[in-house]
C-alpha cells in the first residue's frame, strides 16, 4: 500500500524557528509526513512545536512551558512519562528521573536532564533512586537526541551554557570527594526492636569539609567482603588478578556495584553464553523477564543463573556499573562541634533465595567501617532545605524514623544560636520502648525550652496504627494556628508513602481549621511551597 504524502514544499516550519534555510526545507518535508493535517490544509508549526517534534527545545521566539506536573516522587515512571508526553526532550528526560531532587547524581533532576540534553553529561546511570528503570528510559530518550537533525545543535548549546557544572572544589562534588575518618557508631534501637538503626559520627579534622544544617553528605561505601569473594569465585578468577595494576578484589570491593545486575552485564553474558542461556540473557538485557526473577537478580545471582561462566576478569568488570555514592541527611550542627558530622542510618538486610542481601552503604556504615578508617565523602549543599533566615520564625518538623536526622541538626542549631522561634517536632516509629531515637536529647531540649512541642506516634504499640499524619490531624487546630503565625513546615523521610500522606494530612488540616475548601487548601499548600515555607528532604 502506498501512502499519499503531501508535497514537501508545504510551509510548516516558520522562518522564525532556529534553523538554516536548508534545514527548514528538509524539516518541512519531514513534518509534512509526521503531522496530521485536517481537511482545511496544514497549520504552520510554532518554533516550540517544531523543536518538540525534533526532541529539541523552543527557540527564543517562544517560551517553553515551564510547568512540570510530573515532578512528583510518588508517581510511577510510566505515569510520569505519560504526563510528559509531547513535551520537549529535555523535559521528558527529567520525567524519567526519580523526582526526588536528592542530589546523589550531583545535580537536581532539572539540571541533570539539561546536562544530558546539552551533552555536558554522558553518564545516564547516575539516578540512584530511579535505578535501572530510569537508566533504561534515559538510554531510549538519548537515542532520540543522537538522531536529532543538526538544527537542534544551537538549542543544545544554549541549554549547555545555562546548565551549572557540578561543584569542582574538593569535597563539594561526588566527582571530587575528600577523605574523612569514621569515628564511631551507636545503636539507637533498644534490644527487642525489629529495626537496626545507628547514630554514625565522622571526624572532619583535616578534611577541609564544612557544612550547614540542612546539608547532606555523600559517602562512597565498599562492598561486603564475603559478597566480593563469592562474585570473584563465580567467574573462576583469582582475587589477586591484576587489572591496570590493581587487584581484582580491590576493584570489585570499591569500584563496581554488585546490586542490581545491570543490563550491560546481561548483554555481556549473551556474548559469551550459548543456546537458551544466550536467549534469556538478551531478553533480560532489554528489560524482559523470561523467568519472572529479574527483580531478584543481583550480580552474584545473575552469575549463578547463567553458570558456568568463565569470563575475562577485565571484560567482566567493564560490564558492571560503577559503585555510586549514597547520600545521607546530616544530623548535627557544626555550631556544637565544627569538626564532627553525624547521621542516622537504618541498616538494610533482607533474604532472597536463602541468601541475605545487604544494603551496601547502610551495612558498610552500620557494621564494617572501623573507628579511624578513612572514608571517601563529600558535602552536598541543600536544595531549598534550610532554617528560616529569621530565627524568630516558628518551625514544624515531621520526621518519623531516620527522618529525624536533619531536625536533630535544626534543634541543635536553634539551641546554639539561642533562636527565639518556637520548634515543634512530630516523630514516630514502631514502638516507644524500643525505637525512640535520641529520647534523652529530646527530653533535655524540651526541658530547656528549645523544643516547644514534641508529638509522638507509635505504629505498633496498640491495635490501631498511629502515624505522624494521624497526630497531625489530631493536633490540627494548633497546627493551623502555627501556620497562621507564619511557621515553616518541614518533612524528612520516605518519598513514596510518608511524604505524600503527610501532605494529604496537611491539606486536610488547612481545610478543616482554616475554613477552606479542599481546592483552596491545596492552593494554600502550593503557596507555602512556592514561598519556601514548606520544604522537604525525601528519599
Amino acid at each position: 500500500m502506498t501512502r499519499n504524502m503531501p508535497p514537501p514544499l508545504l510551509t510548516l516550519v516558520p522562518e522564525s524557528a532556529p534553523f538554516t534555510p536548508e534545514q527548514r526545507a528538509w524539516l518541512n518535508g519531514f513534518f509534512a509526513g509526521a503531522v496530521a493535517l485536517d481537511g482545511t490544509g496544514p497549520t504552520p508549526l510554532s518554533p516550540g512545536q517544531a523543536a518538540a517534534l525534533l526532541g529539541g527545545e523552543a527557540g527564543p521566539a517562544e517560551e517553553e512551558d515551564e510547568s512540570e506536573p510530573w515532578h512528583d516522587q510518588t508517581m510511577a515512571i510510566a505515569d510520569r512519562m505519560q504526563v510528559a508526553e509531547g513535551r520537549p526532550l529535555r523535559q521528558r528526560m527529567m520525567a524519567a528521573m526519580a523526582q526526588q531532587d536528592c542530589g546523589q547524581c550531583g545535580y537536581n533532576c532539572r539540571d541533570y536532564s539539561a546536562a544530558i540534553f546539552g551533552r555536558k553529561e554522558a553518564r545516564l546511570n547516575l539516578c540512584v533512586p530511579g535505578g535501572k528503570e530510569t537508566a533504561r528510559m534515559l538510554k531510549k530518550l538519548h537515542e532520540e537526541l543522537d538522531a536529532a537533525p543538526t538544527g537542534t545543535a544551537s538549542a543544545m548549546s544554549a541549554v549547555a551554557a545555562e546548565t551549572p557544572n557540578a561543584p569542582a572544589a574538593p569535597g563539594r562534588s561526588r566527582d571530587n570527594p575528600v577523605t574523612a575518618r569514621f569515628l564511631a557508631r551507636r545503636r539507637l534501637n533498644k534490644p527487642g526492636s525489629e529495626k537496626e538503626t545507628h547514630h554514625i559520627e565522622f571526624d572532619l579534622a583535616g578534611s577541609g569539609l564544612d557544612y550547614v544544617v540542612g546539608d547532606s553528605f555523600g559517602v562512597f561505601p565498599e562492598n561486603d567482603a564475603a559478597l566480593v569473594n563469592a562474585v570473584i569465585a563465580a567467574i573462576g578468577a583469582s582475587p589477586d588478578c591484576l587489572i591496570g595494576g590493581r587487584r581484582l578484589q580491590d576493584i570489585v570491593a570499591r569500584d563496581v556495584s554488585l546490586s542490581p545486575a545491570p543490563d550491560s552485564l546481561f548483554e555481556f553474558i549473551s556474548w559469551i553464553a550459548g543456546g537458551g542461556r544466550r536467549k534469556k540473557a538478551r531478553a533480560l538485557a532489554t528489560g524482559e523477564d523470561p523467568d519472572g526473577d529479574a527483580a531478584t537478580l543481583d550480580v552474584l545471582a545473575a552469575l549463578e543463573k547463567f553458570a558456568p561462566l568463565a569470563p575475562d576478569p577485565e571484560a567482566f568488570v567493564e560490564a558492571l556499573e560503577p559503585l555510586q555514592p549514597r547520600l545521607y541527611s546530616i544530623s548535627s550542627s557544626p555550631r556544637i562541634e565544627a569538626d564532627r558530622l553525624s547521621t542516622t542510618v537504618d541498616v538494610v538486610r533482607y533474604d532472597i533465595d536463602k541468601r541475605t542481601r545487604l544494603g551496601v552503604a547502610s551495612t558498610f556504615l552500620g557494621e564494617r567501617a572501623q573507628p579511624g578508617e578513612p572514608i571517601r565523602m563529600y558535602v552536598q549543599r541543600a536544595h531549598n532545605f534550610a532554617l528560616p533566615a529569621d530565627p524568630s520564625v516558628p518551625i514544624v518538623m515531621v520526621g518519623p524514623g531516620t527522618g529525624i536526622a536533619p531536625f536533630r541538626a535544626f534543634l541543635q542549631e536553634r539551641m546554639a544560636t539561642k533562636a527565639p522561634g518556637k520548634n515543634w517536632l512530630f516523630f514516630g516509629h514502631q514502638r516507644q520502648s524500643f525505637d525512640f531515637f535520641y529520647e534523652d536529647e529530646l527530653a533535655g531540649m524540651k526541658a530547656a525550652g528549645v523544643l516547644s512541642r514534641l508529638t509522638l506516634a507509635w505504629s505498633r504499640d496498640g491495635s490501631d496504627k498511629i502515624y505522624v499524619q494521624t497526630r497531625m490531624r489530631e493536633e490540627g487546630a494548633e497546627l493551623w494556628r502555627w501556620l497562621e503565625a507564619g511557621a515553616h513546615f518541614y518533612i524528612c523521610g520516605d518519598a513514596r508513602r510518608m511524604a505524600k500522606d503527610v501532605e494529604t494530612a496537611l491539606v486536610d488540616v488547612i481545610a478543616a481549621h482554616g475554613g477552606k475548601s479542599h481546592d483552596a487548601a491545596a492552593s494554600f499548600l502550593l503557596t507555602l511551597k512556592k514561598t519556601g515555607r514548606f520544604q522537604a528532604d525525601v528519599y
